[in-house]
């Protein structure tokens, strides 16, 4: 890897960016440095230049596609020189609604939200086009991202309930540092390409979650409703958040990819805030 783009520039972007070895040319693709994957027209600079791409960038909040990935995929077309290797940051939303059951890679996509559904599209034409063309693609199904500045504490303010623990659903995350490391192992030449979930070791319910982040931030717990209730007094776009349960399977990416998790699970990710005396 000698030359990488950049695809959405955001926190996990930064973040792998830093651990890049000396020598790698990296170039942002975002808004902010002229490229925009709306405006294709933007990205004619991005054809023959890298040899790697790493695709953070999510697809529009709307429609059954994703025409961002469409046109990252034709500019990357109009150079000579192809990349050899695409790294794309998806989510473990492709699986569904698991019934709490463990989940590894071999388990078939069930796509059960638009959101999702975008992502299964993105997921297509990554994979059409790497065939294709004779590339490695490396998919990361990352769950819930979290950091000490990535935390729901908004969520917890505002007080909206969450699910009883009889009608709750199992969560996945994975600390937003860990997924910088894992998208650096999967950007190695040697790594197996192929779909990864890339989770830490943590089964607990969403419920749980939230009673972790409220004791070590020092905020008060969510009151507990039953699924009947939720209805009434969450949200719909939260409430489709508590409408899937799985428990993800690390064990590949552990095994293919090398990784050992700086967090295995949430307890050693969430800081405890320190009140002021």
């Amino acid at each position: 890897m000698k030359r990488l783009l950049v695809i959405g520039f955001g926190d996990i972007a930064h973040r792998t960016a830093a651990l890049l070895p000396k020598g790698v040319e990296v170039r942002a693709v975002s808004r902010k440095t002229g490229f925009d994957l709306d405006r294709p027209e933007t990205l004619g600079a991005l054809g023959g230049w890298a040899d790697s791409v790493l695709h953070c960038a999510p697809p529009p909040a709307a429609g059954n596609t994703d025409p961002r990935t469409a046109a990252l995929l034709g500019a990357l077309e109009t150079g000579g020189i192809l990349p050899r290797r695409l790294v794309y940051i998806g989510t473990s939303g492709v699986y569904g609604d698991c019934g709490g059951a463990l989940v590894d890679e071999s388990r078939a996509v069930n796509p059960q939200t638009p959101r999702a559904v975008r992502r299964i599209d993105a997921e297509r034409q990554l994979a059409q086009w790497s065939e294709l063309h004779g590339a490695a693609l490396v998919v990361l199904r990352a769950p819930g991202i979290y950091a000490a500045d990535r935390l729901p504490e908004a969520r917890l303010a505002q007080g909206i309930p969450i699910l009883a623990d009889k009608d709750d659903v199992y969560t996945n995350h994975i600390h937003a540092d860990d997924l910088a490391v894992i998208a650096l192992a999967a950007m190695n030449p040697e790594a197996p390409a192929g779909f990864y979930n890339a989770s830490d070791d943590t089964h607990l319910k969403m419920g749980e979650w939230f009673d972790l982040v409220a004791d070590r931030l020092g905020l008060p717990k969510l009151m507990r409703v039953s699924r009947a209730e939720a209805a009434q007094r969450i949200p719909a776009p939260m409430l489709s958040f508590m409408s899937e349960s799985r428990r993800l399977v690390n064990r590949k990416m552990k095994e293919a990819l090398g990784v050992e998790l700086r967090y295995p699970s949430v307890r050693e990710g969430v800081p405890i805030r320190r009140r002021a005396a």
